[in-house]
């Protein structure tokens, strides 16, 4: 039963995640596209506003935008906040939920990192929380005055995350964190620095001052990095399904920095389209396009299969994973030969270094189970996929009879006692 509610928990969780991160950026790509989009109004002084028409489902909407504050404030005024606040959390009890409180399936690779659990989760805790402060004071110090500065130190500190995360956690994990981290900055713009400001602006209003014009320049600045993040964290968030991005750590760095360049370049493109159709910089796709193509060069290259197809030779191989009972993970120790032989016939073809099962290149999710110690590591993911649901393999395309996953069965059962 615990195997069952763990899925379950995850399904909700991620249903919730997905919703509302959907509201969240598509607020967020509709006001950047409302900004650039606005236009000169006669009955607006000029510098202090501006107005954007539209049409949709049926409707026509004026849009007026005050760039300080208006004269009067209506007491109907909605506050565009819980998105952000519902995707980060929801986000991170989701991370709890897999890469904390299932460290030994998805976050922690021995042949990387020997770490315990608890240990695992407080570096992944303690990165975001570190990270979010040093991008906080980059923003706040002189270096955050320059756009184009800003956006090369903030492409720098993606890139050098990633690399660090992929030197103590599985490719997963690195992934996952990267997206986490910049997940959290764009959280953390919200909730510390946009609606702040935007609550000192109508508390100036309702004493009847002025309010100070800076705090709607730093909560736009905010706002705007906020957008061009939000196609490199959306990968990042998915990546874990597609195992050619993390099957070496070695390229995930670099993987990251061309898919956060390219994912910018793309939302610059339409930012700058909104603003004017005339101008709109083409060059961007050519732009975006060769980093991706590079992206996947890298993710090629950094495969076994992939190497092997682009003529390369081998990569050197790392430290061999232990068993994970001997390593402290809490997996089995390596089966008995009758398994391991077993499974090298009904799943190695696909979950091995360079799988042989015609259109797959490298194993999937990343798991490997080519070798004894790789078979015992994975025994929790062997029971959820191939006893309790009969996942695997898919369709079964190999033809496992009930009677195999009655002797993986009995060897999980065994190794559990």
């Amino acid at each position: 039963m615990e195997s069952f509610v763990w899925e379950w928990g995850s399904l909700l969780l991620r249903w919730l995640h997905v919703v509302a991160a959907m509201a969240w950026i598509g607020s967020s790509f509709f006001f950047i596209h409302l900004d650039a989009s606005l236009k000169r109004t006669p009955d607006i002084p000029a510098g202090e506003g501006a107005a954007a028409w539209q049409v949709h489902g049926g409707g026509f909407y004026e849009m007026r935008k005050y760039f300080v504050a208006p004269e009067h404030l209506s007491p109907d005024l909605t506050w565009h906040k819980w998105q952000a606040y519902t995707t980060w959390l929801s986000g991170f009890v989701l991370l709890a939920w897999i890469y904390y409180a299932q460290s030994r399936l998805y976050l922690v690779d021995p042949a990387v990192m020997d770490l315990s659990a608890p240990v695992a989760a407080a570096l992944g805790i303690g990165a975001l929380a570190l990270g979010w402060l040093v991008y906080d004071r980059i923003c706040r110090s002189k270096l955050g005055e320059s756009e184009t500065g800003l956006a090369a130190i903030g492409l720098l500190a993606v890139t050098l995350a990633a690399f660090g995360f992929s030197q103590v956690f599985s490719g997963r994990g690195a992934l996952i964190h990267t997206g986490a981290l910049m997940a959290t900055w764009m959280a953390g713009n919200v909730f510390f620095i946009i609606i702040p400001n935007q609550r000192k602006v109508i508390a100036a209003l309702l004493k009847g001052e002025r309010p100070d014009p800076s705090l709607g320049k730093q909560a736009k600045q905010r706002s705007a990095q906020n957008n061009y993040l939000t196609l490199p964290v959306v990968l990042m968030m998915i990546a874990n399904h597609y195992p050619m991005l993390f099957e070496s750590k070695a390229t995930i760095p670099l993987i990251v920095a061309l898919v956060t360049a390219s994912g910018a370049v793309i939302r610059f493109f339409y930012n700058m389209r909104h603003a004017d159709h005339a101008r709109s910089p083409w060059w961007a796709w050519a732009a975006a396009s060769m980093g991706l193509a590079a992206a996947f060069v890298l993710a090629v290259a950094g495969s076994a299969g992939g190497r092997a197809v682009l003529g390369l030779p081998p990569q050197a191989e790392g430290p061999p994973a232990t068993a994970l009972a001997s390593a402290g993970h809490g997996g089995a120790a390596a089966p008995p030969d009758h398994v391991v032989e077993l499974v090298a016939g009904r799943c190695a073809m696909c979950h091995a270094a360079e799988p042989i099962w015609d259109g797959i290149g490298v194993a999937p999710k990343g798991v490997r189970l080519d070798t004894a110690e790789a078979i015992g590591r994975q025994a929790e993911a062997i029971r959820r996929q191939v006893v309790l649901t009969h996942n695997m393999p898919p369709n079964n395309v190999t033809e496992m009879t009930d009677e195999e996953r009655g002797v993986i069965a009995a060897w999980l059962t065994d190794t559990a006692r």
